[in-house]
């Protein structure tokens, strides 16, 4: 028996208020001001965090300073949503200094991916609570913007998301599977194995995605999934976009998706390839958290939020 979808936020309406927020590497406000621009065209109001454009080292201030700067937004009640300046690396550190109580009581959309995977499973985990895996506001900028990514941000942060279909792919594994849709950046997710917000896959449906990865790593973290357990009882798998991937000199002779469909080979789960979120102008939101129905035939992939 599958279980319910975890608790969803209220969708946003116009008038709105949504906060930007800086939890890991430096940002400057040309950076997101396009994001801001367009958020502003939703007809939201956008509240900007608190000492989000300080910097040391390469954080957007200290690790206090960002985690006091979410913290505020977390706490406000006027504020619906919560969309991440940057990824990059430090989102971690601040977790030790945060309070989820009274987000907890009055929970809001989280938005963003790569580093911000470190909230999703935080929140998805420890609080059963959705999150957004989608664009964060530094991806709006002109050479980064999709318009098809951020329509669908508008859609699921509104409440008219209700599906993606997405076109075959030569590794796909067909089937069809039901479950709770979980996952996010796969070196962030291997960062944290053994914490108290490993992740949980069992009859879940797993999505993965990275970037600047060595093909031996990826390797490296599917091995840790399977000795791990983490494949044992999964519903389905699907694979977003692995970006800049790197070899080594001496070659490792398989590419990521390659690697990935050897793992998948060994059970027999239903594997959607090349869904498009990740690390690429086209960056599909998803809901964490949520039961799916994925649909994997001859044709391409069908994902169905329930």
């Amino acid at each position: 028996m599958f279980k319910k979808s975890l608790i969803a936020p209220a969708y946003l309406k116009q008038g709105d208020k949504i906060g930007i927020v800086a939890s890991a590497r430096a940002v400057t406000y040309d950076e997101i001001s396009r994001a801001v621009e367009i958020l502003q065209s939703w007809g939201l109001e956008v509240i900007l965090g608190k000492d989000m454009f300080q910097r040391e080292d390469q954080f957007a201030g200290s690790d206090l300073q960002r985690a006091a700067s979410l913290q505020e937004l977390l706490d406000d009640p006027s504020i619906k949503a919560i969309l991440f300046a940057r990824g990059g690396y430090g989102s971690i550190r601040t977790l030790e200094y945060l309070d989820f109580r009274t987000f907890k009581k009055n929970p809001k959309w989280l938005v963003g991916f790569s580093d911000i995977t470190v909230f999703h499973s935080y929140v998805n985990i420890r609080l059963g609570i959705q999150t957004l895996h989608a664009p964060l506001a530094f991806n709006a900028q002109n050479d980064r913007y999709d318009k098809n990514t951020w329509d669908n941000l508008y859609a699921a942060l509104f409440g008219t998301l209700q599906e993606y279909t997405i076109n075959v792919n030569p590794h796909n594994m067909t089937g069809n599977a039901k479950g709770i849709l979980t996952g996010g950046n796969l070196s962030v997710l291997y960062s944290l194995s053994g914490t108290t917000f490993d992740l949980n896959t069992d009859k879940k449906v797993l999505f993965i995605e990275d970037i600047d990865e060595y093909l031996y790593h990826i390797d490296r973290m599917m091995m840790n999934l399977m000795l791990g357990g983490k494949l044992d009882n999964l519903s389905a798998l699907i694979v977003g976009c692995f970006t800049e991937i790197k070899d080594n000199m001496i070659p490792f002779g398989k590419t990521a998706y390659e690697i990935i469909n050897d793992y998948g080979k060994r059970y027999k789960f239903p594997v959607c390839f090349g869904f498009p979120a990740g690390h690429e102008k086209q960056n599909l939101p998803i809901f964490l958290g949520r039961l799916i129905d994925l649909i994997i035939s001859e044709k391409g992939c069908k994902l169905i939020f329930c």
